[in-house]
C-alpha cells in the first residue's frame, strides 16, 4: 500500500506544475551523478587493471627474499623442499645489483638482473620483448636484454650492433681505493629490447645468473631472491603461509601485492578519492528533493488529512513520503546506470577518449566495468534518497487533521 500511494503521488498530475519539474530535474540530477560515478570508477578499474597486468609481467606471484643483507643462502635441498610446496608452479633464482654502464662514451646507471633457465616460466618478460630476442646468453658469450629507454639512453641498437656493453660494479671484497681494485668489470652482448613500464624499462637490464655470480663473486647457492610462480587456484597469500612455515622468519616472504604495496595503496586512495568527490553531485540532487518532496507535502495535505481521518498514523505518512523519495532516488539511478554502462561500453568497443602523447601502451582510456561499483553507487543513493526525504516525510507525518465543512 505504501509503494501504491508514492508511486500514485509520482505519477500524478500536480496542480502547480513546477512540482512536476522539480521532480524529474531530481532524477536527471541524480541519474547524471550516478553515470559519472560508475564511469570514473570504471576508468579507474581500468587503470587498476592496466597497472597490476604491467606489474605482473615483472614481479613474480611470490618472493623469497633476505630479511638484512643483499643476498640469500638456498641449498639444491632447500629449493627441492620448496618445489615440493603444494601451491608452487616454477621457481627462478635471480641476482640483482647496480652498475655502471658504458657503451662509447655514453654512461648510465642500472640494475642488473641475472636470472636462470626458469625465469620466463615465472614471469612474462619475454613477452614483452619489442626488439631482438630474449637472450641471456651462455659461458661462451653472456647477453642482455635491456629496457627500451636504457637501450635509448646508451645509444645501443640491439638488432644491428655487434660491439659489447661494459659493466662495472663495486668489489665485494674492495681492499684498495684504486678503480681497478674497487670495481669488477665485464662486458655484455646486447641481445633484445623490453617495454613494460616506465620504472623497468628505465631501470633494467636482465642477463644470465652465471654472469652476475663471476662478477660479484657469489657461491653456487647464493641468490638475491628466489621468484615463484603460484600454481592455478593457489592465492598468494596462501602460499606465503605455506613457505612461512617452511622456512621460518629468517627469509622475507612477500606477495606480489606486497611488492608493491605502495603503489596499490595509493591507487585504492585516488579511486576513493574521487569516489567521495563525485558524491557531492548526488548531495547537490538530494536538495532538489527535498524542494520538490516539501512542494508534494503542501500539494497533497488534503490527502495527509483524509489518510489520518481514517486511522493512518504517523510512521504510514512518514514512510509513504520517504517511498517517494527512494523513488525519485531509483528512477534517477537506473537512468545514471544505463547511460553509464552505455558510455562504458562505447568507450570499450571503439576508444572514443584517447589518451594524449605517444608514451603509452594504449591508445584510449581503458575502462572495467565490476558490479561491486553499481553496488557501491546504489547503497550510496539510497542512503542519500532516504536522507533527503527525511525532513519532508517527517513534516508530512506531522501535519495535524484540519476537516472543513464546505
Amino acid at each position: 500500500m505504501i509503494w501504491q500511494f508514492a508511486s500514485r503521488y509520482f505519477r500524478a498530475k500536480k496542480s502547480t506544475n513546477a512540482i512536476n519539474i522539480i521532480a524529474w530535474v531530481s532524477v536527471v540530477a541524480i541519474g547524471v551523478g550516478a553515470g559519472a560515478l560508475i564511469v570514473i570508477l570504471s576508468v579507474f578499474n581500468g587503470f587498476e587493471g592496466l597497472v597490476k597486468s604491467l606489474y605482473s609481467s615483472f614481479y613474480p606471484s611470490v618472493k623469497i627474499s633476505p630479511v638484512t643483507g643483499k643476498t640469500i643462502l638456498l641449498s639444491p635441498a632447500q629449493l627441492k623442499q620448496i618445489a615440493a610446496v603444494k601451491g608452487v608452479a616454477h621457481y627462478s633464482a635471480v641476482i640483482e645489483e647496480k652498475a655502471v654502464m658504458q657503451f662509447g662514451e655514453e654512461k648510465t646507471i642500472a640494475t642488473l638482473k641475472g636470472v636462470d633457465s626458469h625465469y620466463n616460466e615465472v614471469t612474462r618478460v619475454k613477452e614483452k620483448v619489442v626488439r631482438g630476442r630474449f637472450d641471456t646468453g651462455d659461458e661462451n658469450a653472456y647477453r642482455a636484454v635491456l629496457g627500451i629507454e636504457l637501450e635509448g639512453a646508451l645509444g645501443v641498437d640491439v638488432e644491428r650492433s655487434m660491439v659489447p656493453v661494459d659493466v662495472y660494479v663495486p668489489r665485494r671484497s674492495a681492499g684498495g681505493l684504486l678503480p681497478n681494485e674497487a670495481l669488477n668489470s665485464s662486458y655484455l652482448y646486447p641481445a633484445g629490447t623490453f617495454a613494460i613500464q616506465q620504472e623497468f624499462n628505465s631501470k633494467y637490464v636482465i642477463t644470465h645468473i652465471d654472469f652476475m655470480r663471476k662478477l660479484l663473486e657469489l657461491g653456487p647457492n647464493e641468490m638475491s631472491a628466489l621468484e615463484i610462480a603460484t600454481a592455478s587456484g593457489t592465492e598468494d597469500v596462501v602460499l606465503k603461509q605455506r613457505l612461512e612455515q617452511l622456512l621460518g622468519p629468517q627469509f622475507r616472504i612477500q606477495t606480489r601485492y606486497e611488492q608493491n604495496q605502495a603503489l596499490y595503496a595509493i591507487m585504492q586512495t585516488e579511486k576513493w578519492a574521487v569516489y567521495v568527490i563525485l558524491s557531492f553531485i548526488l548531495i547537490i540532487a538530494a536538495f532538489n528533493m527535498i524542494g520538490s518532496l516539501s512542494m508534494l507535502v503542501i500539494e497533497k495535505q488534503k490527502d495527509i488529512t483524509i489518510l489520518k481521518a481514517m486511522g493512518a498514523r504517523q510512521q504510514l505518512i512518514m514512510k509513504i513520503f520517504l517511498a517517494e523519495g527512494l523513488i525519485i532516488a531509483g528512477i534517477g539511478a537506473g537512468f545514471g546506470f544505463g547511460l553509464g554502462a552505455l558510455v562504458c561500453w562505447i568507450q570499450q568497443q571503439f576508444g572514443v577518449i584517447k589518451l594524449e602523447g605517444a608514451s603509452f601502451l594504449v591508445d584510449a582510456y581503458p575502462v572495467s566495468m565490476h558490479p561491486m561499483d553499481f553496488v557501491l553507487v546504489s547503497v550510496t543513493i539510497i542512503v542519500i534518497g532516504i536522507a533527503a526525504s527525511w525532513y519532508p516525510a517527517r513534516r508530512a507525518s506531522m501535519l495535524g487533521i484540519e476537516l472543513k465543512a464546505t
